[in-house]
C-alpha cells in the first residue's frame, strides 16, 4: 500500500549573516568567557546558545556564521539574539545583522524501499556506485538540491535554501519514482 506523503524533518540550517563591522574577537572572549577562541587553530569565535541551540562563529570581518536551527526563522533568530547579547554584553554592534539562509539539510522518509540500480538508469542526473557509497546521489535540478537516496527508502535532502524546496524537492522525487515504478512497497 503506498504511502501518501512523504516524512520530511529539517536537521540542520547553515546562515550567514553580517554586521558590517569589523569585530574584536579578543574583546568579545573577555566579556563572554563561555565562548571558544582559538585564532591558532581556527580565525572564528564560537558563541553557543542554549535557545534556540545553535553555534554562531563570528569573524572579525564582521561576517558570522549560524550552524544548528531546525528552521530558517530558528536560525534569523539566533544571530538577533547574539546580536543582542553581544550588546547587553557592551559590544558595539552598530547595525542589525542581514541573515541569509546559505543550506538545510533535512532526512526523509518515502515509506518503502528504491530500486536503486533501476532509479540511476533511470533518472538523469543520478549515480550510484554502491562500492563506493550505500547511497544513490541525485542532483535535481529545480528545486536545486542533492538528494542522497537509500534502498530502504530514507533520504538526505541537501543545498536548499528555502524549505518549501526542501518539501517540493521530497515531492517531486517521490512522484519520479512512484511514476517509473522504483518504489517497492511491503
Amino acid at each position: 500500500m503506498p504511502q501518501t506523503k512523504p516524512i520530511v524533518s529539517i536537521e540542520n540550517v547553515v546562515a550567514s549573516a553580517t554586521v558590517d563591522q569589523r569585530m574584536d574577537l579578543n574583546e568579545i572572549t573577555k566579556k563572554f568567557p563561555e565562548t571558544e577562541y582559538h585564532p591558532d587553530q581556527f580565525p572564528g569565535l564560537v558563541y553557543r546558545l542554549k535557545s534556540p541551540k545553535t553555534a554562531t562563529l563570528i569573524f572579525s570581518s564582521g561576517k558570522m556564521v549560524c550552524t544548528g536551527s531546525k528552521s530558517a526563522d530558528m536560525a534569523v533568530r539566533a544571530v538577533n539574539t547574539v546580536v543582542q547579547q553581544l550588546r547587553k554584553g557592551k559590544v558595539k554592534v552598530k547595525k542589525d545583522p542581514v541573515v541569509t539562509i546559505q543550506n538545510m539539510v533535512a532526512s526523509g522518509n518515502l515509506g518503502g524501499k528504491i530500486h536503486l540500480e533501476s532509479a540511476a538508469r533511470i533518472m538523469p542526473r543520478s549515480m550510484y556506485e554502491p562500492e563506493q557509497f550505500p547511497g544513490l546521489i541525485h542532483r535535481m535540478l529545480d528545486p536545486k538540491t542533492v538528494l542522497l537516496l537509500f534502498a530502504s527508502g530514507k533520504l538526505v535532502c541537501t543545498g536548499a535554501k528555502k524549505e518549501e524546496d526542501v518539501y517540493r524537492a521530497v515531492h517531486n522525487l517521490h512522484t519520479t519514482l512512484e511514476e517509473k515504478k522504483l518504489m517497492i512497497y511491503d
